[in-house]
């Protein structure tokens, strides 16, 4: 078929004539789908009213305050399980860091 043929063909038949790369044309062609999604959610209530205060966010702080006072509670920014051992800080030769 000629050029003239196919071109005419994809306006009438609404086709889009490619040059084998790939394209975002499937993406773009598809309905928009994010405003249906965030209208599908209902909104949080802290949003709606500022002093609504979340049951399960206070027994969390609560639980977080018992575990601290018995020392059960997460470590000190550098303090944790993953922390450079002190023995390979002395071999280093770091007299001057003060960071324990």
């Amino acid at each position: 078929m000629s050029s003239s043929v196919v071109k005419a063909a994809a306006r009438i038949f609404g086709n889009v004539i490619g040059n084998g790369l790939q394209s975002g044309r499937k993406v773009l062609s598809q309905k928009v789908t994010g405003q249906k999604i965030v209208e599908w959610y209902p909104t949080p209530v802290q949003k709606l009213d500022p002093c609504f205060e979340d049951p399960g966010e206070k027994r969390r702080v609560l639980k977080l305050e018992r575990l601290k006072r018995r020392g059960k509670g997460p470590p000190k920014k550098g303090h944790g399980k993953r922390r450079a051992p002190k023995f390979s800080i002395m071999l280093s030769g770091g007299a001057g860091v003060t960071s324990y």
